[in-house]
């Protein structure tokens, strides 16, 4: 990468530069006759000094007042130029700035992706994210002016210089006379403001680092009482920042003021010397007003060129520390990533490892003179004390870090200097923290298998159109023009052919690493759009028509589930649902904001019952209080009666105590908006507070119909109803079955129903259909919506689905219980059987089943065997397997 942003520049938009240079220069005739046109207007239009009327040009003959017209028409014409030129060239700035922008993105994102890992320990999130996302931003801007803005302003300034020589040469030194001053000034100051600039940008960096420590470690800071220290440390840090900025501004606005006032001296001068040359008669009056107004043009190109300067400043001092930063030691080649073999070999033979070496950044030896080789069908076991270097090993082998010295082989294939291509394909790795992505959970399953996108998709029409614009885009700014929406699945990599064999694979290692169940509960838990899967909307169809036959005909089951019915008020369900009998799409109808929607009041008030809800919301609020008013605020009742909290009982208390029940018409607008609310919330079974009679329930089963055929066109799409024949989008698999709510009050209800939805799966054999549907859910931001035992089964699954030649393990399971751990070892062990498994392990007895054991110790192979051999004759094995 490019040391000096210039050449940067040069190298990759030469030919744009070249474009915004000739059209600078092209722009020069036309400013000039812009500038000499007010004199021509003055002198000859109006005085008419040195001319006679009419005059004649193109064969046409023009009078005085023709004459001036065609002057005024003249000089619009050149303001219409000008402009034109000044549009065209900031508008091709802006293009080019950007594309080099995107591109110098992209570069610096690719070197990220080549960082040796040992970078990310020194360097964290919040100091990278900010250079590639704030601190090269200003960098664009410069890029496209960097030669046109001191060609065309620089040129623009000459012109205007040399219109005042030819007119007086006095005025035309008068009005430069100062700029020697500002050209010595102005760099002065502007050094000192790129120099406080360089420490700001510094210290902009360190608070990012300290706001990323406070988010990644919010957990620390609550469990120590750290936030006191963690504000003052953040307050130390914006103290500093402000230090630095006030003394920018400080100077900032003396180069402006030094800018302004000599700017301002100049038609002191031109008044003082062109009106004393008027009065005398050497000087036309109209040569003056151009003279003027020459000067006056002066002012904006100067300007310019002095901003360019402290931009040139700033943009260069941007530029080499964030190359500076992204020049790591140890970076590997572009081409290591981007070279695609003919063939990608399989790992066979031998793993040979000779003499060795790795150092960390302080120099100290992790690995030293380390030789090994043992074969690549065989289940490696790696055991050692903490320290003993064998998750180092694991990195090498892996080719997570490149060795200092040594030589390492697979078979015919060097791994020091193999492709990306080759190690990313045949080799996996899983380390004690796995990293989950921010997308569904199967894109995190497959991820292994994106490597080129090889089932290029078809386009046609507008869409192709866009497509060739976003290749060509791509090509002109470097970067990637991969088509994103691609298959990208490697089927042959996964030893399968096609989606569905790609799924039927996904269900068996889900099973291996013991996935599969919770994969199934996220599942049933996710919606699906019946437009995009049909088939899937049908099976759900059928097992909610085979559920409802069993419990039918199941008399244990038979009242533990009160189904949704048109015309029936379900006792199960809360008010607000079934006044809506559907699922709410969107924020329109939020079933906890019932109470301020005005259509559900509108509905409310034509159905009769908003004197009815007042009086309820009264009466639930009165027994509220009369029930917790002694309760403590963790009390079960307040789970179970959840639409009053403790923290609001204090309002309805007060509410209470200042209304009575006969008041209720004079109520305050926050005051009925809180009544009103509560009956939404009363679920009849389960509260049993006797507000909800018989006939109010009619009345709102009436007000349902209401609601539903008198609902709004731009509200249509904002209830998914409930319909015992069709599909809901908006409810998850799981309720579409149920498709009611789960009687209250009956023993183990939930686990009953959860039984009978269970064989209903199994009868209709739906769950690999639901399994799929999970692999569709989001998992948030690093995994977030998994527990910590899921992502890392997600992370074990990932790397064994690409089918590697070499599996590596860096204490993966260690995590996971016992049984589990058990479990999932022998799974994974005979799923690698003929293949490598290499096993990095914290205790010794765990390598019984394994084909050979390196034992490390102080970097080196202290040991080394099948386990039998070695439980026989190592003392070193021996004492290891007593400490277990």
């Amino acid at each position: 990468m490019e040391h000096n942003i210039y050449k940067y520049i040069l190298r990759y938009s030469k030919k744009q530069q070249i474009i915004l240079t000739l059209l600078s220069i092209l722009s020069f005739p036309f400013l000039y006759f812009y500038l000499e046109l007010p004199k021509l207007i003055i002198n000859e239009a109006i005085q008419a000094n040195g001319i006679s009327f009419p005059v004649e040009y193109f064969g046409l003959e023009f009078d005085q007042i023709a004459y001036l017209y065609l002057m005024v028409g003249l000089f619009l014409l050149m303001v219409i130029v000008n402009q034109t030129f000044k549009y065209i060239i900031n508008v091709y700035q802006g293009i080019s700035g950007e594309q080099m922008l995107r591109r110098l993105r992209y570069e610096l994102y690719c070197r990220i992706l080549r960082f040796p890992m040992p970078t990310f320990k020194k360097k964290s999130p919040g100091e990278i994210i900010p250079m590639i996302t704030s601190e090269v931003e200003p960098l664009g801007g410069f890029i496209g002016e960097a030669f046109a803005v001191p060609i065309f302003q620089g040129g623009y300034l000459l012109v205007i210089i040399s219109f005042l020589v030819v007119q007086n040469w006095m005025m035309a030194i008068a009005a430069i006379a100062l700029y020697p001053l500002q050209a010595y000034f102005i760099p002065k100051l502007q050094k000192k403001v790129n120099l406080l600039g360089k420490t700001r940008v510094r210290l902009v960096r360190v608070l990012s680092d300290q706001l990323g420590e406070a988010v990644s470690g919010v957990e620390e800071v609550h469990a120590h009482d750290g936030s006191g220290f963690m504000r003052a440390l953040f307050s130390n840090q914006l103290d500093k920042i402000y230090t630095v900025r006030y003394r920018i501004y400080l100077l900032k606005f003396i180069i402006k003021f030094l800018n302004n006032f000599i700017q301002q001296l100049g038609p002191f001068f031109f008044y003082a010397i062109g009106g004393t040359m008027v009065i005398n008669g050497t000087l036309e009056v109209g040569t003056l007003v151009a003279a003027i107004g020459a000067h006056k043009e002066m002012a904006a190109p100067w300007k310019e060129l002095l901003a360019y300067y402290q931009r040139r400043e700033d943009a260069r001092i941007k530029y080499e520390q964030v190359v500076e930063q992204f020049e790591p030691a140890g970076m590997r080649d572009a081409d290591n990533q981007l070279i695609e073999p003919d063939e990608i070999p399989n790992l066979t033979g031998e793993l040979v490892a000779s003499n060795l070496e790795l150092s960390d950044d302080t120099g100290s030896r992790i690995i030293e003179g380390l030789s090994t080789r043992f074969k690549l069908n065989e289940r490696i076991a790696i055991i050692g004390p903490a320290g003993s270097g064998r998750e180092a090993l694991t990195h090498i082998l892996a080719r997570l870090i490149d060795p200092d010295r040594g030589r390492l082989m697979a078979g015919d294939v060097n791994l020091v200097t193999a492709p990306e291509a080759i190690v990313g394909r045949r080799i996996s790795y899983v380390g004690q923290h796995g990293y989950v992505f921010n997308s569904t959970l199967g894109e995190n399953l497959f991820y292994g298998l994106k490597h080129r996108p090889l089932h290029e998709k078809t386009y046609t029409g507008e869409e192709e159109a866009l497509r060739n614009t976003y290749i060509a885009n791509a090509g002109l700014t470097g970067n990637s023009s991969d088509d994103i929406d691609a298959d990208w699945h490697d089927y042959t990599l996964a030893g399968v052919e096609g989606s569905d064999g790609l799924n039927d694979r996904a269900l068996e290692v889900l099973e291996m690493v013991d996935l599969s169940e919770d994969v199934y509960r996220l599942g049933l838990r996710s919606t699906i759009d019946p437009e995009a899967a049909p088939e899937t909307a049908d099976l759900i169809l059928t097992a909610r028509r085979r559920f409802f036959e069993k419990i039918e005909t199941d008399t244990s089951l038979k009242n533990m589930i009160e189904a949704f019915e048109q015309d029936k008020f379900n006792t199960n369900a809360s008010v607000a649902e079934n006044l809506l009998f559907g699922t709410p799409v969107g924020d329109d109808f939020d079933l906890n904001r019932m109470a301020e929607n005005p259509y559900v009041l509108k509905i409310i008030e034509e159905a009769d019952l908003t004197e009815t809800f007042l009086k309820m919301g009264y009466q639930v609020a009165t027994l509220m209080i009369e029930l917790f008013a002694d309760l403590p605020p963790d009390h079960e009742f307040f789970q179970l009666y959840g639409f009053i909290s403790s923290e609001d009982l204090p309002e309805y208390q007060a509410m209470i105590s200042r209304i009575s029940a006969d008041q209720l018409d004079t109520l305050r607008e926050e005051d009925r908006l809180r009544f009103m609310s509560l009956p939404f919330k009363v679920i009849a079974s389960r509260h049993r507070l006797g507000v909800l009679t018989d006939e109010i329930q009619e009345k709102i089963v009436q007000a349902r119909h209401k609601f539903a055929d008198e609902l709004p066109p731009e509200l249509k799409d904002s209830v998914a109803f409930f319909d015992a024949d069709a599909y809901n989008p908006a409810t998850n698999l799981q309720d579409n079955i149920l498709f009611g709510k789960i009687a209250f009050g009956f023993a183990q209800a939930a686990e009953k129903i959860g039984a009978a939805l269970a064989q209903v799966v199994e009868e209709l054999s739906l769950r690999s259909t639901i399994i799929a549907v999970g692999l569709n859910f989001t998992v948030g931001t690093a995994g977030a919506r998994l527990n910590a035992t899921q992502r890392q089964k997600l992370c074990i699954a990932r790397a064994i689905i690409k089918k590697p030649d070499v599996l590596i393990l860096n204490q993966a399971t260690s995590g996971f219980d016992l049984s589990t751990q058990t479990r999932l070892m022998k799974n994974i062990l005979k799923e690698f059987e003929g293949r490598s498994l290499i096993w990095s392990l914290d205790h010794a007895e765990k390598t019984a089943e394994f084909d050979y054991v390196l034992i490390m110790r102080g970097g080196r192979i202290a040991d080394q065997g099948r386990p039998d051999k070695l439980k026989e004759g190592s003392d070193l094995y021996k004492e290891m397997l007593s400490a277990s």
